[in-house]
């Protein structure tokens, strides 16, 4: 599969891998300019509100809502009357949340649900004339680059070869990136770098990082549970959800059945990833600082995917860890997270609490020139 080149996405610069967050009381207009990033997804509406802060930027104020915007999608090719006004429901409190921040500086985007969806653009329109937001529907290739560029801070100064995954509701990106001509100290920044667009691998003008090859899989944690939902067996559901979804890697993935190779790195972003990090820790109450840039081996990740069997639906209904939002998908989430480890050469994953935000942000502000590069 050739590469495939985006347009334009963004990154997201941290320090020590984390954002600083303030609270909205202590911004003041000298503070500078605000921007937005808002991501409407399969089932999540999520939206941040930063500034520039050196190199990176401070978040002032954030909104997340399940929506399930994607519900019926897999049977009726449509959006639902009900997901529709959910969704809508959520955008007004963004448009409140941009109103009283009085941000001019913004980015609102849709994904696979609206790609897919017969009606999307039409969806798109009654958001803007109901809640005054245009939204702009990405093509894979974008996403795709936004999620690898939030990544940048947590790839290790050993890692030659990184696989990005971004498990959204609707799809799940992949992207394979070629780090060997880069030195160690400055692999992060090198991905950073790639907000304006991914480098051929063919390309041998310079050592940079290159993009050997990703791919769109338009399965995600919503559209694979509902290929699936009329087999009643939870067990027999989660092994089929996993096959299939490596049946779908089949030409992407050529290091199936290899042992662990020194400086590969995978990088997953999803809330599948981030709760089952926090089902290993433990957590009561989740804790980004714990769970952001946390590497699990595949023998915890199994242990956790056991437990979660053994509770079965209804006790999955009750953990905490999980969530009530996060219940019904967490298992074709892990069926996906399983699949990626068998059809790649590690056996760890490092946890990145991070997306299409992020990359958003950071690009609207290296567009505008108003970070400072070299500063932390």
């Amino acid at each position: 599969m050739a590469p495939k080149r985006p347009e334009s996405a963004g990154a997201v610069p941290r320090s020590n891998g984390r954002p600083k967050v303030e609270s909205p009381a202590l911004i003041s207009p000298e503070s500078g300019p605000l921007y937005a990033a808002l991501d409407l997804g399969t089932n999540s509406c999520r939206m941040l509100i930063a500034r520039p802060d050196g190199a990176q930027f401070k978040v002032v104020d954030s909104f997340s809502k399940s929506v399930q915007l994607g519900q019926g999608l897999e049977q009726t090719g449509k959006l639902s009357r009900a997901s529709i006004y959910r969704t809508i429901q959520a955008l007004r409190v963004c448009q409140q949340k941009l109103k009283r921040n009085k941000v001019r500086r913004m980015r609102l985007v849709a994904t696979e649900a609206c790609r897919r969806a017969s009606n999307g653009a039409a969806f798109m329109k009654k958001v803007e004339r109901e809640t005054g937001l245009r939204l702009d529907i990405i093509e894979p290739q974008e996403e795709a680059q936004l999620a690898v560029v939030s990544c940048a801070p947590l790839v290790s100064k050993k890692t030659e070869q990184l696989l990005v995954v971004d498990i959204g509701g609707g799809s799940t990106e992949l992207v394979w990136i070629d780090l060997t001509n880069v030195r160690p100290r400055e692999r992060a920044s090198a991905i950073m770098r790639m907000h304006g667009g991914f480098p051929d691998a063919r390309r041998s003008d310079g050592p940079s990082a290159r993009v050997v090859d990703w791919i769109s899989v338009p399965l995600g944690v919503a559209t694979l549970r509902d290929q699936f939902n009329d087999v009643e067996d939870d067990a027999a559901r989660f092994a089929l959800m996993s096959w299939f979804f490596e049946e779908n890697l089949a030409e992407f993935a050529p290091y199936k059945d290899e042992p662990p190779r020194a400086g590969f790195q995978i990088v997953g972003t999803s809330g599948t990833v981030t709760t089952v990090a926090a089902s290993h820790l433990g957590l009561k109450r989740y804790d980004r600082n714990k769970v952001d840039g946390l590497r699990m081996t595949s023998d915890q990740i199994d242990k956790v995917i056991r437990d979660y069997l053994a509770m079965g639906p209804a006790g999955r209904r009750r953990d905490p860890r999980i969530g009530l939002d996060r219940q019904a998908l967490i298992m074709s989430g892990a069926a996906i997270l399983q699949a990626l480890l068998r059809c790649w050469p590690t056996d760890r994953l490092s946890v990145a609490d991070r997306g299409l935000r992020e990359g958003m942000l950071y690009a609207q502000m290296a567009a505008d020139g108003v970070l400072i590069e070299g500063q932390d």
